[in-house]
């Protein structure tokens, strides 16, 4: 569907590891090998995907570039340092593709993603220049108020928990970044402040963020569950 389009990939896996309880997440293991190898092959093994750059703190740097030569993966052109906040990070990474049409951004700590994820973003992105993985909400969600009390119950069928990967034009990222002035928790946020319209595509309730040591014990019966 893209055709010759390039497509390039930003992890984003600079973070600190704080709610971890002394454990490194990126390295920790997942079925015998680190998340974040998980992770890398899924894009290294995507026809699609033509570039992968890989953004860390300081701390993992060379450690990650041990992990990018001892696995092999080809496609991983750049490890580099991150930023103070996330979209710093992304915003380094968006520095090292090089000629790319398309820009997948996909969090260091959600291992789960699958090719069919990936490919499915290309696909809906397609139709505006950006797209979201997301799912719906299952539980209520309420706004609440500073003092603790609740504002009112919103209603459900309109929200939806966003993920990754994101996919965006290059050319509609990078401005979104070149603008990019307040904080935000994802990349989409600044593509909408552009004025863009941002296509949302269904994932998977299995593509987990990693944050908790619970959080690392599930992904490892998710991954054994997908395996089998």
């Amino acid at each position: 569907m893209l055709g010759k389009e390039k497509v390039g990939v930003v992890i984003a896996a600079a973070g600190s590891s704080q709610r971890m309880g002394g454990i490194d997440k990126m390295f920790a293991p997942l079925a015998g090998q680190p998340l974040l190898a998980r992770e890398i092959d899924v894009f290294q093994q995507c026809e699609a995907v033509d570039q992968i750059v890989l953004v860390l703190n300081e701390a993992n740097l060379e450690q990650g570039r041990l992990l990018v030569s001892e696995c092999k993966f080809s496609k991983v052109t750049d490890v580099c340092p991150g930023g103070a906040r996330r979209q710093d990070s992304v915003g380094n990474g968006l520095t090292r593709l090089k000629s790319c049409n398309w820009v997948i951004v996909h969090d260091g700590a959600r291992p789960l993603v699958s090719a069919d994820l990936i490919m499915r973003g290309l696909e809906a992105a397609a139709e505006t220049g950006a797209a979201i993985a997301a799912v719906p909400m299952t539980d209520t969600v309420k706004m609440v108020d500073r003092d603790g009390f609740v504002e009112r119950t919103l209603e459900r069928q309109d929200l939806w928990a966003v993920q990754t990967p994101q996919v965006f034009r290059f050319a509609i990222i990078n401005e979104a970044y070149h603008h990019a002035r307040n904080d935000v928790t994802d990349d989409a946020a600044l593509v909408e402040h552009l004025g863009c319209r941002v296509k949302v595509y269904i994932s998977s309730y299995d593509n987990i963020k990693v944050t908790t040591p619970a959080d690392l014990a599930l992904v490892g019966l998710l991954w054994e569950k997908r395996e089998k």
